[in-house]
């Protein structure tokens, strides 16, 4: 009940498909080689573009046969979000791609309208999880950071996985935003992030973390620097904090509504 997880953290070239999978193959080079899973930031492929209709892959695309073929070579999974397009609806999916083509996806539920993403892309409606090692994982994608209540944990899942374009402007909020969500869900929470100044002229810090269930930073990247940290999880770490604090017994029931 172990897990080893890389942690990539680059700066993406902007909208250059071709330059960020080279880039990218090469970061992985004597690494992937010994983890169970390689978490690549959201649209890793192209920086957080409005430019969807123009940059959007199909399911069977360039940047999915470049996961698929990278999963199958380090026997890893490859985890990240890209723009997807089926026929005029676009997507910031999360892929999780597994040795041999198995797919899981989740689209980004809240869309950042401060920056018009809801413009150009359409957002998700449901939650998803995957297990690995017998973990079960809930991924998320950047904004959704914000919405707690999106992210409630009722025993579902065991790490929260979140994949990013967070500005370093509000690095801040990032980091205390996933100490919190560790923290009310009692699992292990992981962001990450990229670095680098993107096309439109924001800048990002990185800040890529892993935070136990107490909220206590167990992993990190330095802060504006490319880089890759492996971490490593214990299942059994978390049950027996579940066990020994058992909180999640007074937790409130909800129900989503739009």
């Amino acid at each position: 009940m172990e897990l080893k997880l890389a942690l990539v953290q680059p700066d993406i070239i902007w909208e250059d498909i071709d330059a960020n999978l080279n880039a990218l193959s090469k970061k992985l080079e004597g690494i992937a080689d010994n983890v169970d899973a390689v978490i690549l930031p959201e649209l890793f492929a192209t920086g957080f573009t409005m430019r969807s209709r123009e940059l959007a892959e199909a399911m069977d695309g360039k940047s999915i046969s470049w996961m698929r073929m990278t999963s199958d070579r380090y026997s890893c999974v490859i985890a990240g979000s890209l723009i997807i397009g089926d026929q005029d609806t676009y997507f910031n999916r999360f892929i999780w791609m597994e040795p041999g083509g198995r797919i899981t996806t989740y689209d980004k539920r809240h869309l950042f309208s401060i920056s018009g993403e809801n413009e150009h892309y359409t957002r998700g409606e449901s939650n998803t999880i995957t297990e690995i090692n017998t973990f079960r994982i809930s991924p998320q994608v950047c904004y959704d950071l914000r919405f707690p209540v999106w992210s409630r944990n009722t025993g579902a899942y065991d790490l929260l996985l979140y994949v990013a374009n967070w500005p370093a402007v509000r690095r801040d909020v990032w980091i205390s935003l996933l100490k919190a969500r560790a923290i009310e869900n009692q699992a292990f929470v992981i962001g990450v992030n990229r670095v680098g100044r993107d096309g439109m002229g924001i800048d990002y810090s990185g800040d890529s973390l892993a935070c136990n269930a107490k909220g206590q930073i167990i992993a990190s990247l330095p802060v504006s620097e490319e880089g890759t940290q492996v971490v490593h999880l214990s299942l059994q770490e978390l049950m027996d904090f579940r066990q020994k604090f058992p909180v999640w017994k007074d937790a409130d029931g909800f129900e989503i509504k739009d």
